[in-house]
């Protein structure tokens, strides 16, 4: 049997296919309770992916979700998987003060344990949102109890970014355990390339991604993957007054999405980010958000 390398981090972010930030100015959030969901058959589906490859993930899941579809969640983590948190309603932590946020993470996170009935201890920010415009949220984290976040991405992109921060595990705070675990990226010619999936694993050739997670496990580090459940449903409903943009990274390639979804798990070695995390925390350098500016990839 060939050896997978190091174990990676697989996390599905757990939001349906109108709440999305690509339709954030198209699909009003008043109007969700009336659109029908399809969140809960393409989990169904997920979870039948991930037992015939024999691997577990984590479920990074919005506290709106969790209150409708509360079988859906309990079934996620009965499989073994780890239900953690994707915020109430996919605000941007950067469009969020404090308090605000606060009381997102406390909502959400109680909606998701009632339904799933395990402990919440990961939180993934919507759209990667936790950036150098938010460093507080770790503060906020940290006094909630959270054990990890996975919720920078250390480049920059037009929705989102940090491209001063670390590439691989830190604790943004000198007084507190936790472990802020980036998405993945990779090198190429001095410059960092978003290789940690959803629509950048969708859209680019397979041959990009097996080239950047075997790239950063020569490093000796995990990668972190995700992607979206309704990434594997190309029969979802079209919004035509959505953004072209919007609509070419939506809609690309999503009859494709499951098959690659099924080699890449079963061309490299899997796990929870929870895991992943507690293994990360030993060697995590201690780099407080001020400090990032001078982190050089």
């Amino acid at each position: 049997m060939n050896d997978p390398g190091p174990i990676n981090g697989l996390s599905v972010d757990v939001e349906d296919w109108f709440q999305v930030g690509a339709f954030e100015t198209v699909i009003d959030r008043a109007d969700w309770p009336a659109i029908r969901t399809r969140v809960e058959r393409n989990c169904d589906a997920i979870l039948a992916l991930f037992d015939a490859a024999a691997v577990k993930g984590t479920f990074f899941t919005l506290g709106w979700v969790a209150v409708r579809h509360p079988r859906l969640l309990r079934r996620i983590a009965e499989a073994g998987h780890e239900v953690a948190s994707h915020g109430w309603d996919h605000e941007r932590v950067f469009r969020m003060d404090a308090a605000t946020f606060g009381r997102d993470l406390d909502m959400s996170r109680k909606a998701i344990e009632d339904a799933a009935g395990v402990k919440v201890t990961g939180y993934r920010a919507p759209s990667f949102s936790i950036d150098a415009r938010t460093p507080w949220a770790f503060d906020v984290l940290a006094e909630q109890g959270y054990g990890y976040s996975s919720s920078v991405a250390p480049v920059a992109h037009d929705h989102y970014g940090w491209r001063e921060a670390p590439r691989f595990a830190f604790r943004p705070l000198p007084d507190s355990p936790l472990v802020e675990i980036p998405v993945t990226t990779a090198m190429f010619a001095g410059r960092r390339l978003a290789a940690g999936g959803g629509g950048f694993f969708r859209v680019l050739p397979y041959r990009f991604s097996r080239w950047a997670i075997r790239q950063v496990n020569a490093e000796g580090r995990p990668a972190v993957f995700y992607f979206h459940p309704w990434e594997i449903d190309p029969e979802q409903p079209r919004v035509p007054n959505a953004p072209l943009r919007s609509r070419l990274r939506h809609y690309t390639n999503l009859g494709v999405m499951a098959e690659k979804l099924r080699r890449v798990i079963g061309e490299f070695g899997w796990g929870r980010m929870d895991e992943l995390a507690a293994r990360e925390a030993s060697r995590a350098p201690i780099l407080e958000p001020a400090s990032l500016a001078a982190v050089a990839a």
